[in-house]
């Protein structure tokens, strides 16, 4: 797995004072890792699925919402605006195909559902501003909606990676054809969600299939 950060994609930006703004409504990793986002349990299942209902090409977002038990409730896909990568951006795109596939859990004192995102870009597996942008917009998103954020996804030529963990594999990728719903590891099973803390290393060690 190659590791380090890809250069920032070349943007047109109005100002100093934008481009700050814009860097601040983003996450790198380091700090994603650090928020106890929750882990899946089988992020190759909940990968194959979405790619399965969705067939996302380049620029596709595809918003998932997951129940307790890791069962999918929902889910959405859109292109993404061709739009400097902003965090505020994204996040009102991702919010308001929220509000359109499921109801809000404000009223409850803690989440109950998960929302995950994968996202198919061009490039490889490092980290991007677009990704971090992403990211920022996703944990926004589930917080004005009452859900708890959890997975950021790409999806590229390479494959897939759970970025902020390490997990990843070969299949599916932006070029596979989608296997259909229930062959296999395609569907969407019960699954068993678990969160960050102390499960990390083990989870890091179990290579994707």
């Amino acid at each position: 797995m190659t590791l380090g950060f890809a250069p920032p994609t070349a943007t047109s930006l109005r100002s100093p004072s934008e481009s700050a703004s814009r860097l601040a409504r983003m996450l790198e990793p380091a700090e994603w890792a650090a928020a106890g986002i929750p882990l899946l349990s089988n992020p190759r299942e909940v990968v194959s699925g979405l790619h399965s209902r969705h067939a996302p090409k380049p620029a596709t977002a595809v918003l998932a919402i997951l129940d307790h038990e890791e069962r999918l409730t929902a889910s959405a896909s859109f292109i993404r605006r061709p739009v400097p990568a902003d965090g505020w951006e994204f996040r009102n795109a991702l919010l308001a195909h929220l509000r359109r596939v499921i109801p809000h859990d404000l009223r409850r004192r803690t989440p109950v559902r998960t929302a995950v995102l994968l996202y198919c870009r061009e490039g490889d597996e490092r980290w991007t501003e677009e990704d971090g942008a992403w990211m920022w917009g996703l944990r926004d998103a589930c917080t004005l909606h009452g859900l708890r954020c959890g997975a950021y996804i790409t999806l590229t030529r390479g494959g897939w990676q759970v970025l902020g963990e390490g997990r990843g594999g070969r299949r599916p990728s932006s070029d596979s054809a989608p296997l259909p719903l229930g062959d296999g590891p395609a569907e969407l099973g019960l699954l068993t969600p678990r969160t960050a803390s102390g499960a990390t290393e083990p989870l890091r060690r179990a290579a994707a299939r």
